[in-house]
């Protein structure tokens, strides 16, 4: 498996080793070593996945300390854009976002440290993906910052949001406890 930086302090492309033959394919989605090597988090505490809709934008998620957490997503089914946003204060890209597209076939994840911003865009019809996250489910913790309020550009007319991802503040008026 490759290890990419991306544009995001702290946030990696993970791109996997796809082996396929004629029964289908086989993929390594973790590397306890490499990730330490790295400085990754190695220690996954929960694992989830969603399934959604073409246009779904779920997002931007993310919690709170002291149950902040890092995260790797994956699609398992279908493509999604996938988008972070660093709300880390002193990070050196807070505020900016980052994008990629994820899909079964490039066999690619998104590294996460904490204090970053997830969600993403379905771009198929269906999207099945799956999160590893190093901290447990705190509902107190749990928020997030209005996905169209980001310097990003989602291209999308008609996008699905559920009522919670349309109320979150602005990224703009979001008073960040990432430090």
């Amino acid at each position: 498996m490759q290890i990419i930086e991306t544009s995001l302090a702290g946030c990696f492309e993970v791109r996997f080793q796809v082996m396929e033959d004629r029964r289908g394919t086989f993929v390594k989605t973790f590397h306890e070593q490499q990730f330490k090597e790295m400085g990754l988090e190695t220690d996954w505490r929960e694992s989830y996945y969603s399934v959604s809709r073409k246009d779904v934008i779920r997002g931007m998620h993310f919690q709170t300390p002291p149950h902040d957490h890092a995260k790797i997503v994956t699609s398992l089914v279908g493509d999604v854009l996938d988008v972070a946003v660093d709300l880390r204060k002193k990070s050196p890209t807070f505020g900016r976002c980052h994008s990629l597209v994820l899909s079964p076939e490039k066999g690619n994840a998104f590294y996460l440290p904490a204090g970053i911003g997830h969600g993403f865009l379905s771009l198929s019809d269906e999207t099945v993906m799956l999160y590893n996250v190093s901290t447990v489910y705190a509902p107190e913790s749990d928020t997030g910052v209005l996905w169209s309020s980001l310097p990003f550009d989602w291209p999308v007319e008609n996008p699905v949001v559920s009522q919670r991802d349309q109320g979150f503040v602005p990224l703009s008026q979001f008073e960040t406890p990432f430090l």
